[in-house]
């Protein structure tokens, strides 16, 4: 499955973006996605994951209450509706597939083996 990211941009603090992950394949429904960013310096961290039942799991402590992870099948596509965004948001965001994730490593990198190119996203204060 080959996966591209987009809906990315410079916004301003308390602005909203909806970023999608557009998938080739017709099996794309049975992956699971999920969304990790990267800030300049930092590591890849863990964002929201959706499965292939649309359950959902989210950074709470980054995230809660912000970020809203879905996804629609028909389009193959997943989106993360960022709201509130605050200037500690801006990253590249990647968004990440794949068949085998379980519970215990949803929030892992290694879990997942298809990658997006990123977008980025540049929240000012």
């Amino acid at each position: 499955v080959q996966l591209q990211a987009s809906g990315g941009g410079l916004v301003q603090a308390g602005d909203s973006l909806r970023l999608s992950c557009a998938a080739s394949g017709r099996t794309f429904s049975r992956y699971a996605v999920a969304w990790f960013r990267q800030a300049p310096g930092m590591e890849r961290n863990f964002v929201a994951a959706i499965n292939r039942s649309g359950g959902k799991i989210y950074d709470e402590d980054s995230v809660k209450g912000r970020f809203t992870i879905s996804r629609d099948s028909a389009r193959n596509t997943v989106y993360l509706q960022m709201n509130s965004l605050r200037p500690g948001d801006t990253a590249v965001y990647y968004c990440a597939a794949d068949p085998s994730v379980i519970s215990s490593n949803v929030r892992s990198r290694t879990a997942y083996a298809y990658w997006g190119l990123g977008t980025q996203v540049t929240v000012s204060s």
